[in-house]
């Protein structure tokens, strides 16, 4: 029903923003790491997409600072036993890149983070999710392919980015292009967001 809504921010605690959007304010349950980002835009414009959450009990939207958070929403409650709030507590702790990377890695540990997230729970996102992720590329194999068709930077965390960044949709020469001449350094979350950052400008 909405897709993004572009207004001031007018409240914003840990797990809420309210967005004023032509005299309306709209109450959007966000995620820890959208909430930081909002963090001294009071009184700004601001933008979030949103998904709208139909149950019998209530409506509730929910806000997201990118189209990357969003989707891997989506992704998170198409995963049985996750609700709208357990994908939010994901992620509140990992970033989209991140998130990829730890489902595409099978990396357990890091889903179990989030609060009210057991390892088994974890391993169910892992499980249901990573097939999926990867029939978006065209599949498992595809996804392998199309990484190891050609050489990938030296440096494990600047593979890992430019693995996840085409998860995430993008092709490997774009991913490339895009982290070239970041800190391979760097963690693997940070060179994602740096490029992602890069590639919204």
């Amino acid at each position: 029903m909405f897709y993004y809504l572009n207004g001031e921010l007018t409240y914003r605690e840990a797990a809420l923003a309210v967005i004023d959007c032509a005299g309306v304010g709209y109450q959007l349950t966000v995620s820890y790491l959208t909430s930081e980002a909002l963090a001294g835009k009071l009184g700004q414009k601001v933008k979030l997409f949103t998904y709208l959450a139909v149950r019998e009990d209530g409506v509730e939207l929910f806000g997201f600072g990118s189209t990357e958070e969003r989707r891997c929403f989506n992704l998170l409650t198409s995963v049985s036993g996750i609700g709208p709030k357990a994908a939010m507590s994901i992620l509140s702790v990992m970033t989209p890149g991140e998130f990829s990377i730890a489902v595409c890695t099978e990396n357990v540990a890091a889903i179990s983070k989030a609060n009210g997230i057991g390892k088994k729970t974890a391993a169910r996102v892992v499980l249901e999710l990573k097939d999926k992720i990867a029939k978006e590329q065209g599949g498992a194999d595809g996804v392998t392919a199309a990484v190891s068709a050609a050489p990938l930077p030296k440096g494990g965390h600047l593979s890992e980015a430019v693995e996840a960044l085409m998860v995430l949709g993008y092709d490997k020469n774009t991913a490339l292009r895009a982290l070239d001449g970041l800190d391979p350094a760097e963690q693997a979350g940070e060179l994602i967001r740096q490029a992602l950052k890069r590639m919204a400008q």
